[in-house]
């Protein structure tokens, strides 16, 4: 009868550890999960969160939010995600700058791109593209190289501000061309464009994406892209390598990281499915068409990549002296 009784005692509590098992016991993901984008809507970083978190719900039932917290080059709301619990439920997708980029720019960051964050995939890249104004005078890479060498300091260069993609891409042409320029940053892609468009600057190394309907258009001359190779929406438009450029390859990239020490499955979990979203026919010829190229690597290999770019943009900003400023 003993016996019995224990039985029973242990079955008893067994069942009720069953019932009272916590929310983290079930599977991944039994909640909303934020997307935290730190940067605000409408740009190129806020459209690839959307359609992820769109095709995540679709795939794994659950709800995905975005979340839109700008400010200090991204550093805020990346900053915002190093402080979230490491369970799945809040992700950062993020461009290169609060990766790799802004560390180096900004003082006292908080949070270190090296340590706290667990890296899951980059979901996307797009090459930058050397554009001039259709009434330049410049029709080819050698001429503003010749232009610049004739006339050191005296071509301008527009970027979206200090420290950014363009800008970083264009001091790095500089140094391996061994020219001078002028850098003329501004608040934001747009008024760059539209001085570009106006010819009041004479170059800029835009994003594909950014520039693409001025160069259909007639309104831009595209010299070279920056890739690694041609860029679908500008097959006729050589590489800088093509041009005789080296060690000039320059990709923006969008990329999904979560809080440090997420857990494994569920960061296998994310990986795949994101891999999945991105490859889907319909969201995959949606993202080509704008220039993206599909990377979804694996989290070991985005982890290796973003050691090499930070590394990379680290030795470029210190060498060029380059600020947030």
């Amino acid at each position: 009868m003993l016996r019995r009784t224990v039985l029973l005692s242990a079955a008893a509590a067994a069942s009720a550890l069953c019932a009272s098992a916590p929310a983290w016991a079930q599977a991944w993901p039994a909640k909303p999960v934020t997307v935290v984008v730190p940067f605000p809507p409408g740009g190129s970083t806020d459209m690839i969160a959307r359609t992820l978190a769109s095709g995540l719900q679709a795939k794994l039932g659950q709800t995905f939010v975005v979340d839109n917290k700008a400010g200090a080059t991204g550093t805020i709301g990346a900053a915002q995600v190093k402080r979230a619990p490491a369970d799945g439920y809040t992700l950062l997708v993020a461009s290169l700058g609060p990766y790799v980029i802004a560390p180096h720019l900004i003082k006292n960051i908080p949070y270190d791109a090296t340590k706290d964050f667990d890296y899951i995939t980059v979901a996307v890249q797009a090459p930058n593209v050397l554009v001039v104004p259709a009434a330049s005078p410049y029709k080819t890479v050698a001429d503003v190289i010749a232009a610049q060498k004739k006339s050191p300091g005296k071509l301008t260069f527009a970027s979206s501000g200090n420290g950014s993609s363009d800008h970083l891409t264009a001091e790095l042409f500089w140094a391996q061309t061994g020219t001078e320029a002028v850098h003329v940053p501004y608040k934001g892609g747009a008024p760059a464009i539209t001085d570009l468009l106006g010819a009041v600057v004479d170059a800029s190394f835009q994003n594909i994406n950014a520039v693409q309907q001025h160069i259909a258009a007639g309104k831009l001359r595209a010299l070279a892209v920056t890739g690694s190779k041609r860029a679908a929406l500008l097959p006729q438009v050589p590489t800088l390598d093509e041009s005789g450029v080296k060690g000039v390859d320059v990709y923006s990239w969008q990329a999904v990281a979560a809080p440090k020490g997420l857990p494994a499955d569920v960061k296998a979990k994310l990986a795949t499915n994101i891999a999945a979203v991105l490859n889907e026919p319909a969201v995959k010829s949606k993202l080509v068409e704008q220039g993206f190229e599909i990377v979804a690597n694996s989290p070991e290999q985005f982890a290796k990549f973003q050691a090499a770019e930070f590394a990379r943009w680290k030795g470029v900003i210190e060498s060029r002296k380059i600020t947030a400023d």
